[in-house]
């Protein structure tokens, strides 16, 4: 791979990496130190990451990765306290949040997810809004608001049950319970698992196929199949937002945070 930008530059990003195979673009989520962990600043880019990723006349297939031993663990808890301490700047993270997934869904690049790691919070919505999911056996994937006091607002509620059913998601976003990669290929969650050292000859034998189709067919034929999507996460995000906005001011979500950084379960009051 190379790093030379080609006509387009990804300008002003700290936090993702960008490298190019021929006509296959690869962005990879770099905190490695933090797991990937999405704090105020890996949030705002990922904000305007799938606009940038649509507007680069050099790439046709996108494949979104992490570095390091993990795709993206979730809400950084430092920034979880920093809602806490000023809630108002969860506006700011709401609006974010809704151009995340109206944007993912509108790319109409086919977008791989490489799975490298584990995948939790908004790692997996952004994980499972991808339009293809291939993951290492070793990784785990899930959606663990609940467990710090949290609404799955940033998108999980929208994605969970189209993938899984209704059943089956509510199951897994009510105990925020993880799967492991071959459990989430054998209820239709994500694409396919595999070793470790087999992830990149799947995933680029499969982008590289899609780079050399026909681009124009595949890349409508993907925004056919996400209007449904688009329309569903376009009724749904402001209320997922509003329910995530509220219980970031609950005694529960605080709990749930100082008990993290205290290493210790927290006692939920229901407050």
């Amino acid at each position: 791979m190379t790093t030379e930008p080609g006509a387009f530059e990804f300008r002003d990003y700290q936090c993702f990496t960008f490298e190019r195979r021929n006509r296959v673009l690869t962005a990879t989520i770099n905190r490695p130190e933090a797991m990937n962990a999405v704090n105020a600043r890996l949030h705002e880019e990922f904000s305007r990451l799938f606009t940038d990723l649509a507007m680069d006349p050099d790439s046709d297939v996108v494949v979104l990765t992490g570095a390091g031993r993990a795709f993206c663990a979730g809400g950084d808890i430092n920034w979880m306290q920093e809602h806490i301490d000023v809630p108002g700047e969860f506006e700011r993270t709401g609006l974010e949040a809704k151009r995340i997934v109206f944007s993912q869904l509108d790319l109409e690049k086919p977008l791989i997810c490489r799975l490298n790691g584990h995948a939790t919070g908004l790692g997996a919505t952004i994980a499972l809004m991808c339009d293809i999911i291939i993951a290492s056996d070793k990784a785990k994937i899930g959606d663990p608001h609940v467990s710090v006091g949290l609404v799955a607002g940033d998108g999980g509620a929208v994605i969970w049950p189209q993938l899984i059913g209704f059943a089956r998601a509510k199951e897994f976003l009510l105990t925020g319970d993880l799967l492991t990669a071959p459990e989430a290929v054998q209820i239709g969650l994500i694409n396919r698992a595999v070793a470790p050292e087999r992830l990149d000859d799947e995933v680029y034998a499969l982008a590289d196929r899609l780079a050399g189709g026909a681009t124009k067919a595949i890349r409508w034929t993907k925004t056919a199949t996400n209007i449904a999507l688009k329309q569903l996460a376009h009724s749904m995000m402001d209320a997922c937002i509003g329910y995530e906005s509220m219980s970031n001011l609950t005694e529960d979500h605080r709990e749930a945070v100082a008990a993290f950084r205290e290493k210790r379960k927290p006692a939920f009051t229901g407050r």
